[in-house]
């Protein structure tokens, strides 16, 4: 199946995706915030520029898309350009195992959540975060 978008639509879509202040990252804040979880910083100067870190406790919090990092429970092959994208998507999936590795050896622990995890059971993924707390 071709594209139904012209090269410069595509273009533009593909620029419009966030990489801050997502939705199931926002939700999982607020869903912090409403359990009085409030010490933390967000996008803090970290390698792999994580989601959500508690400094004092070098607690990492990664929220990864579904699609752009692989999930084993939901992830779906594109229909079109699959080279090109599979090459991509793995790519972000080898830098991730990188960044967890670096992060780790410098005394962080992390913490990635899903992005499917936040939408069905938010509450789930707070209590992860907590129990390390």
């Amino acid at each position: 199946m071709t594209d139904v978008l012209t090269r410069e639509q595509r273009k533009y879509n593909m620029s419009r995706i966030q990489s801050k202040n997502t939705g199931p990252e926002v939700k999982l804040r607020k869903f912090l915030f409403a359990r009085g979880i409030r010490g933390y910083r967000i996008h803090y100067d970290l390698p792999g520029k994580p989601d959500i870190v508690f400094t004092k406790k070098k607690i990492v919090v990664f929220i990864d898309g579904c699609f752009w990092h692989k999930c084993p429970v939901c992830f779906q092959e594109p229909e079109t350009r699959k080279e090109f994208w599979m090459k991509k998507i793995q790519s972000n999936v080898d830098r991730a195992i990188k960044i967890n590795d670096q992060l780790q050896s410098e005394g962080w622990t992390v913490i990635r959540i899903w992005e499917h995890e936040i939408r069905k059971e938010p509450e789930k993924s707070v209590k992860k975060i907590i129990s390390l707390l």
